[in-house]
């Protein structure tokens, strides 16, 4: 079957899309290019809508990269009695998994439990049931009861002392940032006007909101952008837009500081993902296979400072540290086995600060001023769903009858395909496995294209950085294909190669900054982004960008 040709989404458009936003009329005007942000212009374009989304940085580089890459029910949820939201994330999961299989994958989780567990195993088995009911017994698989040999043999390196058995259950792992990116990327395609790297500076005000004052931080230049709505989707930096409009407008939303540790899996030892209690306060944390580096987190403390300057603190690196060691007491982690330390906030509604776990993950959708919506709240599983309130708003406040679009069942780009039976034929052409299996698991049924790149030039088929399964042609697809305009875009958010790599994709800068063109002032911003990402100097220092 020939596929039609998609419009282009490179670096190379982005002057014809800033163009665009400067001179046309918008039914909507979107601000926050976060997964919520992008998920509202796919739905609003696929509506018909004439729509217009910018973010300041790039997709994704503030709360949305930040999460625990997860696509889950919410199982701990259920002791705070959040059954709506349950049932809601358990269907998105299922949902996300049809239209994004290739990087929306199940993730099968070890559940132990131990002696003095805060949960023990029979109230474990009575919360699984009422997950598995909760998702209409429609999962993966449905949860299954262990006893403590068969948890042993499926974690070997996890604490044997204590243990009394265990639940295996699904929930589904993702990239978090390319979720977002492909969400902007079919906001594009449906015919979204989508820009990078444009800030807004205020709001045009008249009898109601009618646009932003933009500024172009590439071009340096300051414009305005007309819309008979704008859509506040900027998640913890939600009131600062707000307060364009109404500058007395009180607190909507109360942020908690999510962090999670990157580690050498070798390290570690676990085997496989695992849901554990943390022995210093019982609250839930999560140890996650990633590649060649496993993911510890996350933490859930109330957070009231700017977002801008939110970071892992060494209290929040030796909690992580300290929960893991006490299940995985032969790695004996350090602060040293840190590769990256990353945090984010989480943009709740409302609550009480003494208890920021137990704050609703539930979304609102409202009219903060005349010609302003505003969402917030919600989490990653069901930005979808958060995508649709929003808009079902702005057909409202345009005066147009509310038709949804069909977001659940039009895969994402590269959705569109048979998993394991392109993986044979990836192999064929690419001469690995394992190269392969990477490029259809990040591209989908794209990863064809990619690997043409790299037939077409015989240097972008080589590794970037051994023995991880990257090769150069994704930087060529990042750039050309899903609007990478730095190295940070490419190496940080399009290839994951920064979470991974102990110096942080350092020793290919200067390389890949010069195939195509990106200065040695860039190559200085990547240090100066990862060093306060990531902490080369400061190995707790994590400081998100606006995503607004």
């Amino acid at each position: 079957m020939t596929r039609e040709p998609r419009p282009s989404f490179g670096a190379a458009q982005r002057p014809a899309f800033v163009a665009a936003l400067e001179r046309e009329t918008f039914d909507v005007l979107i601000i926050g290019g976060g997964i919520v942000g992008t998920g509202i212009a796919r739905d609003a374009a696929m509506r018909g809508l004439r729509v217009a989304l910018v973010e300041q940085n790039d997709f994704a580089s503030g709360t949305s990269s930040r999460s625990s890459r997860l696509v889950h029910g919410g199982i701990r949820y259920l002791e705070h009695g959040q059954l709506h939201l349950v049932f809601e994330a358990s269907q998105e999961r299922r949902t996300l998994m049809r239209i994004a299989p290739h990087i929306v994958r199940p993730l099968q989780f070890l559940w132990p439990v131990f002696d003095g567990a805060r949960i023990p195993k029979w109230k474990l088995r009575a919360a699984l049931t009422i997950y598995d009911a909760l998702a209409l017994f429609r999962n993966v698989a449905p949860h299954r009861a262990l006893g403590a040999a068969a948890v042993t043999r499926l974690e070997p390196a996890l604490r044997h002392a204590g243990l009394r058995g265990g639940a295996t259950y699904f929930d589904a792992s993702t990239d978090d940032a390319r979720l977002t990116l492909l969400n902007a990327r079919a906001a594009h395609h449906a015919g979204a006007v989508v820009a990078s790297r444009v800030r807004v500076d205020g709001l045009l005000l008249g009898d109601a909101v009618r646009g932003a004052r933009a500024h172009d931080t590439i071009g340096n230049r300051s414009f305005d952008i007309s819309a008979r709505v704008v859509v506040n989707a900027t998640g913890p930096w939600s009131d600062v837009i707000r307060r364009f409009a109404e500058p007395n407008a009180k607190e909507s939303v109360r942020g908690t500081k999510g962090v999670h540790l990157s580690l050498p899996a070798e390290r570690v030892g676990n085997a496989g993902a695992l849901t554990l209690l943390s022995p210093i306060d019982g609250r839930v944390f999560f140890v996650l296979p990633s590649g060649a580096t496993t993911i510890v987190g996350t933490t859930d403390t109330d957070y009231d400072g700017a977002p801008e300057a939110v970071c892992a603190t060494p209290a929040d690196i030796a909690y992580l540290l300290e929960s893991a060691n006490a299940y995985f007491s032969a790695a004996r982690l350090t602060a040293d086995d840190v590769i990256a330390a990353w945090a984010g906030i989480r943009p709740l509604i409302g609550g009480d600060p003494r208890h920021p776990d137990a704050l609703s993950r539930e979304h609102a959708v409202t009219t903060t001023a005349p010609g302003l919506i505003t969402v917030s709240g919600g989490k990653l599983t069901t930005y979808r769903l958060m995508a649709r309130d929003t808009v079902n708003a702005v057909q409202r406040s345009l005066g147009r009858p509310v038709r949804e679009a069909a977001t659940g069942s039009v895969p994402l780009p590269g959705g569109d395909i048979a998993l394991d039976a392109q993986l044979n034929v990836a192999a064929q052409r690419t001469g690995s496995h394992v190269v392969a299996a990477h490029l259809i698991n990040r591209y989908g049924a794209e990863w064809a294209a990619v690997w043409a790149l790299a037939e077409a030039d015989a240097a972008l088929a080589l590794p970037l950085a051994p023995p991880l399964p990257h090769v150069r042609a994704e930087i060529a697809w990042a750039v050309t294909h899903e609007m990478a305009l730095s190295l940070g875009d490419a190496l940080i958010r399009r290839l994951s190669l920064a979470w991974q790599l102990a110096d942080h994709g350092a020793a290919l800068a200067e390389s890949i900054a010069e195939d195509y063109g990106w200065t040695a002032a860039n190559v200085a911003e990547y240090a100066r982004d990862t060093t306060a990402m990531f902490g080369r100097s400061s190995p707790v220092a994590v400081t998100p960008s606006r995503e607004s």
